[in-house]
């Protein structure tokens, strides 16, 4: 896509060489250290391992990178958690349809044993799909992210099927042939952001509902919930609409008894992906694309003006909404495990290396899993989003979310900490969040022995 349609990408870049932790990976694990990591979070791709996205041809190269750098940070103590996937799919396979092909749980499955074969003997920790929610209706209903399908009312929930039942195979085979020997864990990542009605008012609320079972629910309660398959009312709403519109079925395709029961409990943990937070209304006058999921939920979203903004539209800074939204998720799916598996801010290229910014921001997310762990919430681990900066899809190198600034005009791609990266190392080391504490930001140390 940003080769053949490259002003999709808000300043025109790609990705082809990016932060090219290709060629800096043993920088990029001196860092973890200098942070004083003792887990680190990273995506393999895909096509890197199987060029044509089918398990016949393996690249050796990419598995001998791969290989290096989880080398790398266990000669240093550092557990690497590995994501199968995160948005980057074989082009072959996206010419066949990807993910709204019936097939594509079979690929997965496929080349998700490529990989535990290659890496499970060291890596214990592995997640299936970094955020469905992205995947399937930025990618497959509208126009925010690769492949631009703009299939609206219908790509996400085709999507969303065959995502579940992708997981769902790719976590059988690592339990039943993998795991015996190699005594890891799997789970899946969900980005789920708060959603909480706008006011009191029963329609506010039903709204409101319905957003969390479009947003993250089609993906989670299918793995998570007791009953699996799509989540009840969201499911109610569709079928009737899809009616109304002259469908002669549900555009929301239905789980089998069968996929239901081999869909559930597919996970070892819950890996969420969270940032902010929306009140949500029911809309009154809102003029929505028909068929879509907009149309389906049929509500609009708010933020307060007093909610710090950050670099990226969508993410302001929200009170407690680490707390309120795993808060709902362990009630919701009797208190599964959790890792927050990405949490963090956007400023932009020329913001300073001071970045006060994401500090208040670090520091208030971080006391809200503080409560949260307080709360009883079985959370087991989080990570920050991002080491450094990296081409962020379709803002391209106009956000910048990393703890160590990336030099995109230096063929060396330098690295360096900002402000935030010192508080941050002092919070792992001390398990304090110092909200008076300043960093000496001279110079960046490993502290041997940490």
């Amino acid at each position: 896509m940003t080769h053949n349609n490259p002003t999709v990408i808000k300043d025109v870049s790609n990705g082809d060489v990016a932060a090219d932790t290709y060629n800096n990976y043993k920088r990029d694990v001196e860092m973890m250290r200098e942070l004083g990591l003792d887990a680190y979070r990273f995506s393999l791709s895909w096509s890197r391992i199987l060029p044509n996205g089918q398990s016949n041809k393996i690249n050796e190269a990419g598995v001998t990178f791969y290989n290096n750098y989880i080398d790398e940070m266990l000669k240093y103590g550092i557990t690497p958690m590995v994501t199968l996937y995160h948005w980057d799919l074989p082009q072959k396979l996206q010419e066949l349809g990807g993910f709204v092909n019936p097939l594509f749980s079979i690929w997965f499955e496929d080349y998700a044993r490529v990989v535990f074969e290659q890496f499970g003997d060291r890596v214990k920790h592995w997640i299936t799909f970094n955020e469905p929610r992205e995947i399937c209706y930025e990618g497959y209903d509208t126009v925010t992210k690769a492949p631009l399908l703009n299939a609206t009312g219908i790509g996400a929930y085709l999507c969303a099927k065959n995502l579940v039942l992708a997981n769902a195979r790719a976590y059988y085979a690592y339990k039943n042939d993998f795991a015996p020997t190699q005594g890891g864990q799997c789970g899946i990542t969900i980005s789920v952001n708060w959603f909480d009605a706008f006011t009191d008012s029963e329609e506010d609320k039903i709204t409101a509902e319905l957003y969390r079972q479009a947003e993250w629910g089609i993906y989670a309660e299918p793995i998570f919930s007791k009953e699996g398959g799509f989540p009840k009312e969201l499911s109610e709403k569709v079928a009737q609409k899809s009616l109304e519109q002259g469908y002669p079925r549900s555009r929301m395709p239905e789980f089998t008894d069968e996929e239901k029961a081999f869909v559930r409990g597919s996970a070892d943990f819950f890996g969420v992906n969270h940032y902010t937070a929306f009140l949500i209304a029911a809309a009154k006058d809102t003029e929505f694309i028909v068929p879509s999921v907009r149309d389906d939920i049929g509500g609009d979203s708010f933020v307060p003006d007093d909610w710090p903004s950050s670099a990226s539209s969508w993410l302001k800074q929200a009170p407690d909404s680490i707390l309120n939204a795993l808060s709902l998720l362990r009630d919701r799916y009797n208190s599964p495990v959790f890792y927050i598996t990405e949490n963090g801010w956007s400023t932009r290229p020329e913001a300073s290396l001071d970045d006060e910014d994401r500090i208040r921001y670090y520091r208030a997310a971080l006391e809200s899993v503080l409560d949260s762990l307080d709360a009883g919430i079985n959370l087991k681990g989080y990570m920050a989003w991002s080491l450094m900066d990296n081409f962020e899809w379709m803002e391209g190198y106009t956000e910048r979310f990393g703890l160590y600034e990336v030099d995109f005009e230096d063929p060396a791609r330098t690295r360096t900490p900002r402000k935030s990266a010192f508080v941050y190392k002092q919070i792992i080391k001390t398990r304090v969040v110092d909200h008076e504490y300043e960093p000496d930001t001279r110079i960046m140390t490993i502290d041997e022995g940490h």
